[in-house]
């Protein structure tokens, strides 16, 4: 009887504490943190640290004056709270000059984009502000749109795929209305010609596959979160499930979890100027459940879930309830600036996706691109069965895959994660590709959520 109660009160103190530790990021800090959600090839992000341009990983948080870059073979997003994303694709340099709140918690946001190609989706709110400076030109979202820019050093072309654009620049001001184009002369006093067309990218399936991944993971769902927030929706949608577990109430587990899984065991502590040190988990959907909510560990549920909660502010460090004795939870270093690695530490996908991919047991996703295996439940499943990793055929339409060039048929790619090999060979199980429709995640509905 002493040892709960005194484990209820350490429970308690450690949620205080973790209270006290948080980012204030709401309406009266004026502090945003939005999140770099994808990261393909060769990425660099300039932290504002003073440190320039190191390799970027996902789920670093991105903040104001922030900058990203890619070389020849890199992609990468960031996704914004209300689920807005914002794409660069090789050789392209972007900075958030502005992620800010106005005076009624209103966002505003201000890219500039410095070289190569950017795809924009925005879904602004009544109040919020979007703003796009490329060149001497500079575009607004009124509402929602959905286009691409490509800066060269001559010239730069403005795409809009859907909804319209405002821009004003030296020539005056200008609207480009869905499936419209306008043409800048940069060497020419920034004249611009409006066209009703636009010339297709290479770059448009990528962006489109990613578009799709994230319509289709947020909409074949019947639970209700209740979040007020949209970014990382859709991965908690692919990579795991909801439930209610008797005495935590409504939660989340990531799939492949594997009985001595830690949701803290894979990641790294990342410094940032008035921030200090955060936790950056390592999985591909690691964002949300680190940001609010908690972590509770619930022995007769399976283990760790995430109880989503605690929307009115932004935690720089998880906050923990029940763990195991002798768990290792989320403790920042005391001093130093530098990036420490826990476990696998962070990660990145390949610029080329591969079209075999190991799945192992107890790897809760990790190492595995968003998209890349249909029915990511049902494989999970059958890894959970056994020790070994489980192989897969990656879909030939996951975000990020091109499709394939005369000549490449039959060839393949080798994946490694944590040091094991992805090959059908060793050992491995191999159980196919599922190319069935897209899974339907359902949950029960939600118990009366916590006070926030």
């Amino acid at each position: 009887m002493l040892a709960d109660r005194l484990g209820k009160a350490l429970a308690i103190c450690a949620v205080l504490v973790a209270a006290c530790l948080v980012v204030p990021a709401s309406a009266e800090s004026r502090v945003r943190i939005v999140r770099l959600s994808d990261v393909q090839g060769s990425v660099q992000i300039d932290r504002a640290a003073g440190n320039g341009f190191e390799k970027a990983f996902l789920n670093l948080p991105v903040i104001e004056g922030s900058r990203l870059k890619t070389g020849r073979d890199g992609r990468a997003e960031v996704e914004f709270e209300d689920g807005s994303a914002l794409r660069i694709v090789p050789d392209t340099e972007i900075e958030f000059a502005r992620l800010g709140l106005g005076d009624d918690g209103q966002k505003l946001n201000t890219v500039q984009l410095n070289a190569g190609i950017v795809y924009v989706n925005v879904r602004v709110k009544s109040g919020d502000q979007f703003t796009l400076n490329f060149g001497h030109q500079s575009v607004t979202v009124p509402e929602y749109a959905h286009f691409r820019v490509d800066l060269a050093a001559a010239e730069a072309t403005l795409a809009v795929f859907k909804g319209k654009v405002n821009g004003n620049g030296p020539s005056g001001q200008f609207e480009v209305a869905e499936k419209h184009s306008a043409t800048f002369d940069l060497a020419n006093n920034n004249s611009f010609a409006l066209a009703k067309n636009y010339e297709e990218d290479p770059n448009d399936n990528w962006d489109r596959q990613q578009t799709e991944y994230h319509d289709r993971y947020l909409k074949n769902n019947t639970y209700d979160l209740t979040s007020p927030y949209g970014y990382g929706v859709s991965d908690l949608n692919y990579y795991g499930s909801y439930m209610n577990c008797p005495g935590y109430g409504f939660g989340w587990q990531p799939f492949l979890m594997g009985a001595n899984w830690s949701p803290f065991q894979d990641g790294a502590w990342a410094w940032y100027p008035g921030f200090g040190y955060m936790w950056v988990s390592g999985y591909p959907w690691g964002w949300m459940p680190y940001r609010y909510g908690n972590w509770a560990f619930a022995q007769g549920c399976g283990g760790w879930m995430w109880q989503p909660g605690y929307w009115n502010t932004w935690a720089a460090i998880p906050i923990v309830l029940h763990p195991p004795v002798r768990t290792p939870v989320p403790t920042p270093p005391i001093r130093g600036r530098q990036t420490i690695i826990v476990g696998r530490g962070l990660a990145a996908n390949p610029a080329k996706p591969p079209t075999r991919l190991a799945i192992n047991p107890g790897s809760a996703g990790f190492g595995v691109p968003r998209g890349a295996v249909r029915h990511l439940d049902r494989v999970a499943k059958e890894a959970d069965k056994g020790t070994r990793p489980v192989v897969v055929t990656t879909q030939s339409n996951a975000p990020g895959r091109t499709a394939p060039t005369a000549g490449a048929a039959g060839s393949r790619d080798s994946w490694h994660s944590g040091g094991r090999s992805g090959s059908s060979t060793g050992g491995s199980r191999d159980v196919g590709s599922w190319r069935s429709s897209p899974p339907h995640v359902s949950a029960p509905s939600p118990a009366p959520s916590k006070p926030h």
